[in-house]
């Protein structure tokens, strides 16, 4: 029984080691410019994770048009780019609005500061403390809790802040629990070695703690962000031939752009 027992762990170890080493691989075929997202398995359910590299891919983040309109949907957005030679390559839901389509907390688009944080209690995920910003500077980019974030004086061309976060230094956030019952589809977002940004959506619903866990044990991100949930976490992506519709008009968005093809 024990050479048994040994022999089973050996074989599990040896399948994480080969499914770390798949995803390291597929995460160096996207920064080098082939298909940026893929279908991943983590403890028996499907996700799509996307990644660019900050220093090489345009990442922005859009709310209204220069008309002041709220884009709202990701074709709106992909027609307002094609009509300047651009091309969306990929979007998301870029965190938590109010009824208005306005960001509940920070946002930062262009370097212009067109929502101030939100750091006051109260319900709903947003504000399970702490939450975080996601932000984008330059060839950087990074995940970061909102408190650290405004004590740090960061400067950003673009920032996004949502909640909560995932993901604390390597550790499940505290108040979310493995006995969690609520199950929804989820978006997120986590960055390594300041430039890799890692989005991610789950393809079925799923609780918060198994969306963690994506990110911890998966992903292997010590820092991680809950973007959005329920009917308003949406993915474009036409590289997989995905564009979410299902969802009602949408506030911030995250886009990657290149120039179109002439």
């Amino acid at each position: 029984m024990p050479d048994a027992k040994l022999k089973k762990r050996a074989i599990s170890s040896f399948l994480r080691t080969l499914a770390t080493a798949a995803l390291a691989l597929f995460s160096l075929s996207a920064i080098a410019g082939q298909n940026p997202c893929a279908e991943v398995q983590e403890g028996g359910v499907a996700y799509t994770v996307c990644d660019f590299d900050a220093r090489k891919s345009d990442i922005r983040l859009f709310l209204r048009n220069e008309t002041g309109e709220t884009y709202g949907d990701f074709s709106r957005l992909a027609s307002e780019l094609a009509s300047k030679s651009e091309t969306l390559v990929f979007a998301m839901n870029a965190g938590m609005y109010a009824e208005d389509r306005t960001p509940v907390g920070l946002y930062v688009e262009n370097g212009r500061l067109l929502n101030p944080a939100n750091t006051h209690a109260g319900p709903g995920n947003f504000h399970l403390k702490p939450n975080g910003v996601f932000w984008i500077e330059g060839g950087r980019a990074g995940v970061t809790e909102t408190t650290r974030f405004l004590k740090s004086r960061q400067r950003a061309q673009f920032a996004t802040q949502s909640g909560p976060m995932l993901v604390i230094g390597g550790r499940v956030h505290p108040r979310i629990h493995e006995d969690g019952m609520s199950e929804k589809f989820r978006n997120g977002v986590c960055v390594q070695d300041g430039h890799i940004v890692r989005f991610a959506i789950s393809n079925r619903p799923v609780t918060f703690h198994q969306f963690a866990g994506l990110f911890r044990d998966r992903l292997h991100c010590r820092d991680a962000l809950f973007l959005d949930g329920g009917s308003a976490s949406a993915l474009y992506a036409p590289s997989l031939s995905r564009h979410d519709r299902f969802m009602p008009t949408m506030g911030p968005i995250v886009g990657v752009v290149e120039k179109a093809a002439r």
